[in-house]
């Protein structure tokens, strides 16, 4: 986060005690003429008493509420109904990767649950979402200058809509996490429960920090200290240390070889990683033309200094399974490589689900853009990159292959270390958020108290019960030989 510990704690003493900190100070205030885009300053009214009267009309205690509505689909049938477009092929591997466990269900189900957070109460205050915030989608990658940050990291179902999907999805993704691990029912309670009373505390900081600071906070070690997840540090170093060495270099260096000809190509290792006909690689190679376009004209001299040498298919993660996706290899004047992945975007599974809860979704120019500036909405930093582009008609966004990423595997942590890991991810969705809705607002509706902690993490018990049922049918289905499922790929 900004600044340094002892800084932030100030402004959270500060914050707790009910001052304001980062206000105006007194004396009488000279009202500016209205520029476009600027608010007029002093603002009128309180956006933190904005916020808590918003608790008339959605009491807090009403996140608790969750109850199937009688037009649910089935789970099979949302599975089948979610694979309608993906290449045939590869459906059993997505198939697979769900039915393996609860926690892998509701990791390929972002749909289904939107369906279902569409029949809960929401204040109506809108946030950019990730719209796929379950605790797998957190990780660390790097940044221009070499260093690591940790924030959300996966932006495929982004989309203006209610801040409390995301907030449950997190919750509940916990809960589902912590019992595949081995954790007893308290434990993963309180994990749910702390990551929402982190999130509020956060939003709470933001709040009282001046405007600029509380933009540009960044996710770094102090927020660790912040969240108060020091027992997650020990594992942080791990996935830290691991994260340094996975590159561009190391995959290319294992997943290509040097043809005889001296040119450089991808292995043929399916279903994972396969080569692809001349005509598919030629059109795929043809449309870093536009996506360049999409880059700001100062990252054009780098790219410049790398040549395309080879394209293939790789499969990736669990909901993005079946579409397609490619990898890029790239090479400068001394052979060492750059990957590119070339992923297509499908639109957001959210969008069907927006009306319902009062969020009509705004007409998409491009699946690709959208989530680029998605992503670019809710980090502080984003993959220097990024861009987007078409392939045969189809959008796709372009990203560093392997940019230093790494990740926390909730479902392996621990017991005692998944409430600390809650309680980060909380901080974490909390300052994402805070880039498109007020932090005062949402600040004001959240309160002091803990009754929005204890009513999310209601929420997120019963919908880890819900999600088990619904990951037992699928099991069903496929031992029944109703959907077909290729395991352990």
């Amino acid at each position: 986060m900004v600044g340094d510990a002892g800084a932030l704690a100030g402004v959270m003493d500060a914050v707790d005690a009910g001052g304001s900190a980062g206000s105006p100070g007194g004396g009488v205030a000279r009202r500016l003429p209205l520029v476009r885009g600027f608010a007029v300053w002093p603002p009128e009214g309180s956006a933190k008493r904005e916020g808590k009267a918003l608790r008339n009309a959605v009491p807090r205690s009403a996140h608790r509420e969750f109850e199937v509505d009688p037009g649910r689909p089935d789970a099979v049938a949302a599975v089948e109904a979610s694979n309608a477009g993906r290449l045939p092929e590869l459906v059993p591997i997505r198939v697979g990767r769900m039915a393996a466990t609860p926690f892998a269900f509701l990791r390929g189900s972002a749909g289904l649950m939107a369906f279902d957070l569409a029949r809960t109460p929401v204040t109506g205050v809108g946030t950019q979402l990730c719209g796929d915030a379950h605790a797998g989608n957190f990780g660390l990658y790097g940044d221009a200058r070499g260093g690591l940050v940790i924030d959300l990291n996966d932006f495929d179902e982004t989309v203006h809509g209610p801040w409390e999907w995301d907030l449950k999805r997190l919750a509940a993704s916990l809960v589902l996490a912590g019992r595949e691990a081995g954790a007893d029912e308290d434990t993963c309670r309180a994990a749910a429960h702390d990551t929402v009373g982190t999130y509020r505390r956060t939003m709470r900081l933001l709040a009282g920090l001046p405007s600029l600071d509380a933009w540009n906070a960044i996710a770094d070690e102090e927020l660790v200290s912040h969240s108060d997840a020091r027992d997650l540090l020990g594992t942080l170093r791990r996935v830290s240390e691991k994260a340094r060495a996975n590159t561009s270099g190391r995959f290319a260096a294992r997943a290509t070889e040097e043809q005889p000809d001296g040119t450089v190509r991808f292995l043929d290792a399916p279903p994972v990683l396969r080569r692809i006909p001349d005509a598919e690689a030629a059109s795929v190679a043809a449309s870093l033309e536009g996506y360049l376009s999409t880059l700001s004209p100062d990252r054009h001299p780098l790219l410049a200094r790398h040549a395309v040498h080879d394209v293939a298919f790789r499969v990736v993660g669990t909901g993005s399974v079946g579409t397609r996706s490619y990898v890029v290899l790239l090479l400068d004047h001394r052979g060492q490589p750059l990957v590119l992945q070339v992923k297509e975007a499908r639109p957001s599974v959210l969008v069907p689900h927006l009306a319902t809860a009062g969020f009509p979704a705004a007409a998409t120019e491009h699946e690709g853009r959208r989530v680029v500036l998605g992503q670019k909405r809710m980090q502080v930093v984003s993959d220097i990159l990024l861009g987007w582009t078409t392939v045969d008609g189809r959008p796709y966004q372009v990203r560093q292959f392997r940019n230093r990423k790494g990740s926390v595997d909730p479902a392996a942590l621990p017991a005692d270390q998944l409430d600390d890991y809650g309680r980060m991810t909380g901080a974490l969705l909390a300052r994402a958020h805070a880039h498109s809705a007020d932090p005062r607002v949402l600040a004001g509706y959240c309160g002091k108290n803990e009754e929005l902690d204890e009513a999310v993490a209601a929420f997120a018990v019963a919908y880890a019960d819900r999600t088990e049922a619904d990951h037992a049918e699928l099991v069903g289905a496929v031992r029944g030989g109703r959907v077909r499922a290729e395991m352990g790929v």
